[in-house]
C-alpha cells in the first residue's frame, strides 16, 4: 500500500511507549530508563501488527529512553524493517526530584517538587533540574514540526511519552479540552502542514482488544511521567 497521504501534509502516528514495571507501581519515571515488562513488550507487538497492515510508514522515530526505543523498534521490524530514528527532544519531561517516587507517596516525600508538579503555572520548573510545562511544550513540539517539515506528502510513526503526547495536544487544539489519559501503546494521528496541526484520531487502542492494558493509564494522564 502506498502512504496516500496528500503532499500538503506529513501524517504522523504519534504513540505512547508500551507498560513498564513503574506504570504498574504508579512510580514516576521522567528521564529515567525503565524497560518495557511482560505486558509492554506483547503491547507493542499488538500496535506494531497493527500499523503494519495500514498504509506504509516511511519512517519511524523515537524518544532515546528504553520503553519508547524498543517500542518503536518493535514497530519498524514490523513495517519493512525500518532503522529507527532517535530524538532525545521525544523524552518524557524530566520531573527532577520526582523521579524513582511512587505518586501517591511523593507529596510525603518530596514536598516541594509535589508542589511545583502540582502548579497550575505552566512555567514552574521541578526542583533536582526538571522541567516547566513550557519547556516540556517548546522541545518536543519543535521536534514534532522538524519531522512534519521532512516527510510532508508521507506517514511517519513517532514513540514517545505521556507528556510529551498531552504537549503535543495541546499545540494542536491550544483551546480544547484536556487530552486525558494518554493509553499505553495508544495511536494518536496528526497532520502537520507547515504551521498548522490538525489530530484526525486520538486515543485508539482497539489494537490492545487481546493484549490488555492499564485501566489507570498512569504516566498519561496528569501524572505523567
Amino acid at each position: 500500500m502506498s502512504s496516500c497521504v496528500d503532499g500538503a501534509y506529513a501524517e504522523i502516528v504519534v504513540v505512547r511507549h508500551g507498560e513498564t514495571e513503574w506504570n504498574a507501581d504508579g512510580r514516576i519515571q521522567g528521564h529515567l530508563d525503565v524497560e518495557l515488562n511482560e505486558a509492554g513488550r506483547e503491547q507493542a507487538a499488538s500496535v506494531a501488527d497493527r500499523l503494519s497492515k495500514e498504509p506504509k510508514i516511511s519512517a519511524v522515530y523515537s524518544s532515546d529512553l528504553k520503553r519508547a526505543l524498543v517500542t518503536a523498534e518493535t514497530i519498524a521490524a514490523r513495517c519493512g524493517g525500518l532503522e529507527v530514528i532517535t530524538d532525545p527532544d521525544l523524552r518524557e519531561r524530566n520531573l527532577g526530584d520526582l523521579q524513582g517516587l511512587v505518586y501517591r507517596e511523593a507529596a510525603k516525600l518530596s514536598p516541594k517538587a509535589y508542589k511545583a508538579f502540582s502548579s497550575h503555572r505552566t512555567d514552574q520548573d521541578i526542583p533536582g533540574g526538571g522541567e516547566s510545562l513550557d519547556q516540556l511544550y517548546h522541545r518536543c513540539t519543535s521536534s514534532l514540526q522538524r519531522i512534519g517539515r521532512k516527510h510532508k506528502g508521507e506517514r511517519v510513526v513517532v514513540v514517545s511519552h505521556g507528556g510529551v503526547i498531552r504537549s503535543l495536544n495541546k499545540r494542536a487544539c491550544p483551546n480544547g479540552k484536556s487530552a486525558g489519559k494518554v493509553l499505553n501503546t495508544s495511536v494518536n494521528i496528526f497532520h502537520l502542514s507547515d504551521e498548522q496541526w490538525t489530530i484526525k484520531s486520538w486515543g485508539d487502542v482497539s489494537h490492545l482488544d487481546q493484549t490488555g492494558y492499564l485501566k489507570s493509564g498512569f504516566g498519561g494522564d496528569k501524572t505523567s511521567g
